[in-house]
């Protein structure tokens, strides 16, 4: 076996440094969302492990928006535009959405929070927008997503002064996979 040159060693070291490069390109998109969930950085909620135990007096507005992106042939609207919950509160809301046209339809959600520094504090418990939904042609839906505002955000020196939050969704068209779900159908009013 030869002795490794000057010029090998730099090929090698270039290959090495490439080879950690693709590799951190790949694993970089999933290891920010789990950086955004758990520290709600950029406006991202917190999916929380179970319903909140303790509710506070004070009460926060929780405002919704909604939006759908360039390809999918969705209307989609909260049935609220916004409630006001109690800190601690475990809420769930309603959002109500319909495939405009006759061909089968995947849609994903992606969501965020304003003002930012709240996003730390808002939990999800449960959520339309964790998996990715499927209406049929013409096919109407009713959508529900669980929460809470974590009470400490009434402690928080940066956050006490927020009295409105905003929960923002956006749909984008999507493939179909093994997160894909059937969408809800309407529920009973």
């Amino acid at each position: 076996m030869r002795k490794l040159g000057p010029n090998d060693r730099i090929v090698l070291t270039c290959v090495g440094v490439l080879a950690f490069m693709i590799a951190a390109t790949y694993a970089s998109v999933p290891l920010y969302r789990i950086f955004c969930q758990a520290t709600g950085f950029d406006g991202t909620p917190r999916i929380a492990e179970g319903a909140s135990t303790v509710v506070s007096d004070r009460t926060i507005e929780v405002r919704f928006d909604s939006n759908v992106g360039g390809g999918l042939p969705w209307s989609f609207y909260p049935e609220q535009r916004s409630v006001t919950v109690h800190l601690g509160e475990n809420k769930l809301v309603y959002f109500h959405a319909k495939n405009e046209f006759q061909t089968d339809t995947v849609g994903a959600a992606t969501f965020n929070i304003t003002p930012e520094k709240a996003a730390t504090y808002f939990n999800k418990i449960q959520c339309f927008c964790f998996n990715s939904q499927e209406l049929k042609g013409g096919q109407s839906a009713d959508m529900g997503v669980t929460f809470f505002v974590d009470p400490a955000i009434a402690t928080d020196p940066s956050t006490k002064e927020v009295q409105t939050i905003t929960l923002s969704y956006t749909f984008f068209p999507a493939k179909r996979d093994s997160n894909t779900v059937a969408a809800v159908q309407p529920r009973a009013k």
